[in-house]
């Protein structure tokens, strides 16, 4: 068993980051990482700071992977099964037969988009032709048609939000049925957003390129870029064993130090409420290591 200052659970940009700091501060620390970061999703970020030309999200996690190897901290290949709070406040861990014992715990286990079904999302997002994050890469829409797909009216917000920068945007449902009510009707008159009533039956990518949506009566939809607005799947089963309070949907709710409600246990990245940035998750992730640092230096006082 490892006995450790901090166990970081997730190696994407806010474990790797947290794991960086904590080095610096000089403190026992192990990743283990389960190999699903968003950021391997990422053909290219054009927002993510001080890269003029974009940068594949592959490489800023072969660059925090290789910061992070320059410290001697064990990043290990692994998906951890069980998280328990022992009587003195300390954690245990097991993936397997593998086993932690840590004072504290960093989870950064992010969230999964929930991919529309369609045999080409892999190559589509790779394409650019299908994307997820407006916030991110809405600039990227500007001057071109879009479609925003969601269940029911799931996606309004979203294609309210990506109309700042398109030249079109049309709102399609997966099969719910898109009935706002008056206030969120205007929002999208004001956005000049078309809802699209009939349900969606197929997608697929254009051989001219963009993306073909086709429609349950048959009729079809050619748009540059089709945003899903269908939500994510959050990976917090693990804070949610020792009781973490959380939203609705599974997010992580944390204090000012991104400490959640359960003592000990931080969070940082997708996995808290909040907006999800690479920026923010790394930000977070600063934000947890040093208290995590002066919390281990308190309890020495």
């Amino acid at each position: 068993m490892k006995d450790l200052d901090c166990l970081i659970i997730g190696g994407g940009a806010a474990g790797l980051t947290a794991a960086v700091y904590l080095a610096r501060f000089r403190r026992r620390t192990e990743v283990v990482d389960g190999g699903t970061s968003r950021l391997l999703q990422i053909p290219t970020s054009h927002n993510y700071p001080g890269y003029r030309s974009g940068i594949h999200g592959n490489d800023i996690l072969a660059r925090l992977r290789a910061q992070v190897e320059e410290y001697d901290i064990p990043v290990k290949s692994a998906t951890v099964e069980w998280l328990r709070r022992e009587e003195d406040g300390s954690f245990t861990a097991g993936a397997g037969d593998l086993l932690w014992h840590a004072r504290s715990v960093i989870l950064a286990t992010g969230v999964v988009d929930v991919e529309p079904a369609f045999s080409d999302v892999k190559q589509a997002v790779t394409n650019g032709c299908l994307r997820y994050c407006p916030v991110c890469d809405g600039f990227e829409a500007s001057g071109r048609s879009v479609g925003v797909i969601g269940h029911g009216k799931g996606g309004l917000g979203e294609a309210a939000f990506v109309s700042h920068f398109a030249s079109s945007v049309r709102l399609f449902t997966l099969g719910e049925a898109i009935d706002p009510d008056p206030d969120e009707r205007a929002r999208l008159e004001r956005a000049q957003v078309q809802v699209v009533h009939e349900p969606v039956d197929g997608l697929s990518q254009a051989e001219a390129g963009g993306m073909c949506i086709e429609l349950r009566n048959g009729e079809r939809h050619s748009v540059d870029i089709v945003y899903a607005a269908l939500g994510t799947m959050v990976n917090s089963g693990l804070a949610q064993l020792l009781g973490a309070r959380q939203t609705d949907n599974g997010e992580l709710l944390v204090d000012g130090h991104q400490q959640t409600s359960v003592d000990g246990l931080y969070a940082a990245g997708d996995i808290v409420a909040g907006l999800n940035q690479i920026t923010v998750a790394q930000g977070q992730a600063a934000i947890a290591a040093t208290a995590i640092h002066n919390r281990l230096n308190a309890w020495h006082d």
